[in-house]
């Protein structure tokens, strides 16, 4: 059982989420790195607004879902949003994925994309990173993304709660770890914090890690799902994570579509790219099933 594994995650990650506050200025305590980054996606999601584009699917099965409580931060509860197939019971022993929303926060197009992901047999767990507030614009979204970006052991802690949550409550032994966005690059991040727990993660879009030393600590296979197009996420860097990647022979896919911008698979706001959206889709069904079942 992994729950006895959890001795190895210091419990000064859980006490780092109790100190994360309403988030401040989004440059207040950010380095340069980070700042670039902010204004990179703040210029990729420049007048878009998070509001359903026609992409929504239904998910191949009926689903049921509900809020969980799983973390509490500063004596106020955070809640997840758990979907699963109807015909498995509440406490049912499934294959889970941990899921993350982009910058905008957990909506009702992320809480969409986790009933799908649901229908495919999981048991989907979408997290929130941001405490219970939502971003109804990019200024409002930069703000709840700087806030993570200023206390990371915060955001650590969160999907640590929600894989603990997971494996108590249920008992879940294989779990993946999937995002978009600001949530791809927590994908990687959550990967690298929780080598035993993790056993696949999917980034979308997601900010790189490209310094060798951390991806040494990569336990799980990676499947990674790029724009081609994107000038928020460079090709380049994504190019070189995965080449370090492959030379510490970690299992890693990476496809880049050509043309297709930042935010391409997401059903709210104005780049989606059907295209790359479905085969995106299909690669990550294939690769989940691959590994969780």
């Amino acid at each position: 059982m992994r729950i006895s594994r959890w001795t190895a995650l210091s419990a000064a990650l859980l006490l780092g989420a109790c100190a994360t506050a309403e988030p401040r200025p989004a440059t207040a305590g950010a380095n340069a790195v980070d700042r670039a980054h902010l204004d990179a996606m703040s210029h990729e999601h420049a007048g878009e607004t998070p509001t359903p584009n026609g992409s929504a699917m239904e998910p191949r099965q009926d689903v049921v879902a509900q809020d969980v409580e799983y973390l509490t931060v500063d004596g106020k509860a955070v809640r997840g949003y758990e979907a699963r197939p109807a015909n498995a019971a509440v406490g049912a022993k499934l294959p889970s994925i941990i899921v993350i929303h982009e910058w905008y926060g957990l909506n009702d197009n992320v809480r969409m994309m986790t009933r799908r992901l649901a229908g495919e047999g999981y048991r989907a767990f979408a997290v929130d990173m941001y405490n219970g507030q939502v971003a109804s614009n990019p200024d409002e979204a930069r703000m709840l993304m700087g806030g993570v970006m200023e206390n990371p052991q915060g955001g650590t802690a969160n999907l640590a709660a929600a894989a603990r949550s997971l494996e108590t409550r249920t008992g879940a032994d294989r779990i993946a770890i999937l995002g978009w966005c600001f949530g791809g690059a927590w994908s990687l991040e959550g990967a690298l914090s929780m080598p035993a727990q993790i056993d696949a993660a999917v980034m979308y879009y997601g900010r790189p890690v490209t310094d060798r030393a951390r991806l040494a600590g990569l336990r799980a296979p990676l499947l990674g799902l790029f724009g081609g197009a994107d000038q928020g996420i460079p090709v380049a860097q994504v190019r070189q994570m995965e080449t370090t990647l492959r030379e510490l022979n970690k299992d890693v896919t990476i496809q880049v579509y050509e043309g297709a911008g930042h935010a391409f698979a997401n059903p709210s706001g104005q780049s989606y790219n059907a295209v790359a959206a479905e085969d995106s889709w299909m690669r990550t069904t294939a690769f989940l099933a691959r590994h969780l079942r």
